[in-house]
């Protein structure tokens, strides 16, 4: 394909994420951090904090062995709304810091576009450590980092869950169902008997919109995450 076309579908894609809609909060909005944490906001930083020690700390797989950082998550504790994604990528790896990349700057983007900014949301990963070459997560290493990022929704409890990309939703939904099949609707995801579950929206990695750009593919993802701002009574108007 011509890069110039590329480049201009990358654009066009990015404009529709900045610069097409323009939104407004109802009455019930997405928790931000307030101004003095209250009790539960610094218990589940606590936890949050506690978890990333252990991470730093991991060696269960080969891959703490390549790594350069851990990426444990970062954003607000108490988030009604968490994304997360595959694995970190080399920026991440750098930086030890989730979705920080062209596909973070992406995300970020769609964040925005949702009426929120990212120290709305919680934003993490399935694996905690970038696999070599950026290889696809293998079975035992997702099973060694799962307890992490179960005791991080637990911890957050957020209402809603975004799983970016097949890997994630695949794995938080325990099913082999491809993501065009699963996206689209809601899930539920299970945190304990005692916990009321959160509601789970699988769609698209930014990841796989930067490499499979179409207008299409482009309104799969914003009619996806429509329907997570309606559920966190958010709206949006066109310009």
């Amino acid at each position: 394909m011509d890069p110039k076309k590329i480049a201009g579908q990358l654009v066009e894609m990015e404009q529709f994420f900045t610069g097409d809609f323009a939104l407004k909060t109802k009455k019930k909005t997405v928790a931000s951090s307030p101004a003095s944490p209250g009790a539960a906001e610094t218990d589940a930083q606590a936890t949050l904090n506690a978890i990333a020690k252990q991470v730093r700390a991991c060696r269960k797989c080969e891959i703490s062995a390549t790594r350069l950082n851990p990426v444990p998550g970062d954003g607000n504790p108490t988030a009604k709304l968490v994304f997360v994604g595959e694995a970190p990528g080399a920026d991440e790896d750098q930086q030890g810091i989730p979705f920080v990349g062209r596909a973070g700057q992406l995300l970020e983007k769609m964040i925005n576009a949702m009426g929120l900014q990212r120290r709305d949301v919680f934003i993490c990963n399935i694996l905690k450590c970038r696999p070599p070459g950026n290889r696809d997560p293998r079975p035992d290493e997702i099973y060694n980092c799962m307890p992490y990022l179960k005791k991080q929704l637990e911890a957050i409890r957020p209402e809603i869950i975004v799983a970016l990309g097949a890997h994630a939703a695949k794995t938080l939904l325990d099913t082999d169902k491809p993501i065009g099949q699963l996206r689209g609707q809601f899930h539920e995801y299970v945190f304990s008997d005692e916990v009321p579950p959160a509601k789970l929206m699988p769609t698209y990695h930014p990841a796989y919109l930067l490499r499979n750009y179409t207008p299409d593919n482009r309104k799969r993802v914003w009619d996806d995450l429509q329907k997570v701002m309606v559920e966190l009574g958010l709206s949006q108007e066109k310009r």
